[in-house]
């Protein structure tokens, strides 16, 4: 009985992909470096370093597009919001902006 609401939990735009190569905890440490990131810019943009937390958090969408076509969405968990392919195509452009942003904004010192 369980096992059936678990499965409607999963991600109803990926059901038909087969499952990744990579072995779990590969995926775990994945996500776990996407966090970090996000993380990393958090306590950049804390510590008024704002080109640094723009920069790191375009990383990070960089990363998130790596590690949403290559892991699973059950991993991924509410990272994986749409579509393999619309998650990747927005994160990609979030990470060419952000990028853009930290590299277009002068420094002022920092």
């Amino acid at each position: 009985m369980w096992w059936s609401v678990l499965s409607l939990l999963d991600n109803p735009h990926d059901r038909g992909l087969k499952p990744s190569p990579l072995p779990r905890g590969v995926q775990i440490a994945g996500v776990a470096a996407f966090v970090a990131l996000v993380l990393v810019s958090g306590l950049f943009a804390l510590t008024d370093h704002w080109r640094r937390a723009t920069f790191a958090l375009g990383v990070g969408m960089f990363w998130y597009v790596v590690i949403r076509w290559a892991c699973d969405s059950k991993i991924l968990g509410v990272l994986a919001v749409r579509s393999r392919l619309f998650d990747m195509c927005y994160a990609a452009a979030v990470g060419v902006l952000m990028v853009f942003l930290s590299a277009s904004v002068d420094s002022l010192g920092s």
